[in-house]
Parts: structure tokens; C-alpha cells; sequence
């Protein structure tokens, strides 16, 4: 996580912010997992100790490990640039996941990262694991590929050659041109998929919600299954009563039309 900030102005305020987010992501952490993160010794000591006494991280003398503190929390629930999407989305994600019996996902786009903002699991034992809050590549899975599908292809490119773009699996896709013809793709059907890119024995459909021109947030929304419940329609299968709820989303939140044909 260190380093994500790295042409930041104020490299004393990116290692703080790259501290808070390698706790946020590991949950606990000791002076040396910092240390290992490439923040410097030197650095670390101070900015532990300004992180603990501003709140933002507690310290536990007995396990001599570092959370998240309570301003973290009280910073996070603060924020509501997606509370309207999350509000219109409730009932819809659960009444989609209880009509499918797979996993609903909603996820915003943050870089060339889909953020997950609201799950709602299936309730069969074999599900792909995921959390709110779980960041993923963008372009190996499907609700990300419908994510880009909402940029300006320009941006979407620039973002996706910004970076090195891990393969995943076999079926992972990381040339930026492909990519790009790929996204394209998905913007003309109204879909994006994910056949087993991200996950082997895992496939995904999804669909673009909300635009950043729209409200801010980039957002879409997916159904997620093992490659064994998928039919031989898939995702054809699934498609519309994916699309159906974004637009039903879409009409709670007051936007016009749909973003799938």
C-alpha cells in the first residue's frame, strides 16, 4: 500500500495516508509491518505516534499491535457521497439476489479500482468471498470492465496504461488495447462479463448504474456465481433482470432512462 501516494506534494501527509490505509487493510498491524511497507524507521515512530494521538489509530500496549482508532470511524461514517445510491439500492439488491439466488454486488469506481459498496450474498454455500470495502482490479472483473465502460475511453485508457496490470488467471486480459476493445464491447451491449478472469471457476455479469457525469459516482452493479450454476443462456440468462433493478435504482434516484439497451 505504501508508495500509492508516492508524487504526493506533502510526502509526510502520503505516509500517513498510506499508514491509515495499510492498517484499514490488514486490520492490525506492528512497527514492523510498517517498516516492511517502505515507510522509513525514521518516519515511522513519528507518524505512529501522531496517527494515535489524533485518533486515527489506537495502539495496544499488551500486543503492541495498531488499528484503526474511533476518528477513523467517526470520518467514515461522515461521509456520504454515495449515500443516496445506497439508499435506492436496498430493497432492489435484495430482491434481485432473493429472485437469483446468487451474489449482488454494487461497486463504485475509484482509479482503476472497483470499490465493493453493498453485497448481498447468496445464501448457498459456495460463493465467491467478498466484503464491503474490498478493492479489486478493474479490469479483471466484470462489474469493473462495466465501471470503465461509464469513462470516456480516452480516460479509460489512460488509466488502465497507468499501471501494470497483474494476469490473474488464464483467461485475464491485460493488454491495454484489448482491453480497451473489450470495454468498448460492453458499452455497446450494455454488459460487462467476467468468464473466470478473476477467479477460476467463477463468472460474473454486470451492469453500469450510475454515471460520474450523473452524480459523482461511477457505479455498477453485478451478479456473481461459480462457473458450475451458470446455463448455457449465461449471461444472456441474467442480463435482464440486472438490468431491470440498475434502472429501477435509477428511477428512485430521479436519473432518466437506462444505461443499458
Amino acid at each position: 500500500m505504501a508508495g500509492r501516494r508516492g508524487d504526493s506534494k506533502v510526502k509526510s501527509a502520503g505516509r500517513a495516508l498510506d499508514l491509515v490505509d495499510l492498517v484499514a487493510e490488514r486490520g492490525s498491524v506492528t512497527f514492523q509491518d510498517v517498516v516492511d511497507s517502505g515507510i522509513p524507521k525514521s518516519s515511522a515512530h513519528g507518524l505512529l505516534a501522531t496517527l494515535v494521538d489524533s485518533g486515527w489509530l489506537e495502539h495496544s500496549p499488551e500486543t503492541r499491535r495498531y488499528r484503526l482508532g474511533l476518528h477513523a470511524w467517526q470520518v467514515g461514517h461522515a461521509y456520504d457521497g454515495h449515500r443516496k445510491l445506497l439508499e435506492a439500492s436496498q430493497q432492489v439488491m435484495d430482491d434481485l439476489s432473493a429472485r437469483v439466488g446468487e451474489t449482488v454486488q454494487l461497486a463504485r469506481l475509484e482509479g482503476i479500482e472497483n470499490v465493493y459498496i453493498a453485497i448481498r450474498l447468496s445464501p448457498k454455500p459456495m460463493r465467491m468471498a467478498s466484503s464491503v470495502g474490498m478493492r479489486l482490479h478493474a479490469h479483471a472483473t466484470g462489474i469493473g470492465k462495466a465501471l470503465l465502460g461509464t469513462l470516456d475511453p480516452a480516460e479509460a485508457r489512460r488509466r488502465l496504461a497507468s499501471v501494470a496490470l497483474p494476469r490473474l488467471t488464464a483467461n485475464t486480459v491485460t493488454d491495454v488495447d484489448e482491453l480497451g476493445g473489450v470495454v468498448a464491447r460492453a458499452r455497446e451491449l450494455g454488459f460487462a462479463v467476467d468468464d473466470e478472469e478473476f477467479i477460476e471457476g467463477c463468472r460474473c455479469v454486470a451492469v453500469p448504474v450510475t454515471t460520474e457525469a450523473e452524480t459523482g459516482v461511477s457505479a455498477a452493479m453485478s451478479i456473481t456465481m461459480p462457473t458450475s450454476r451458470t446455463d448455457e443462456r449465461w449471461p444472456h440468462s441474467m442480463y435482464p433482470m440486472l438490468r431491470d433493478s440498475a434502472d429501477r435504482i435509477r428511477r428512485q434516484m430521479g436519473l432518466a432512462g437506462s444505461l443499458s439497451p
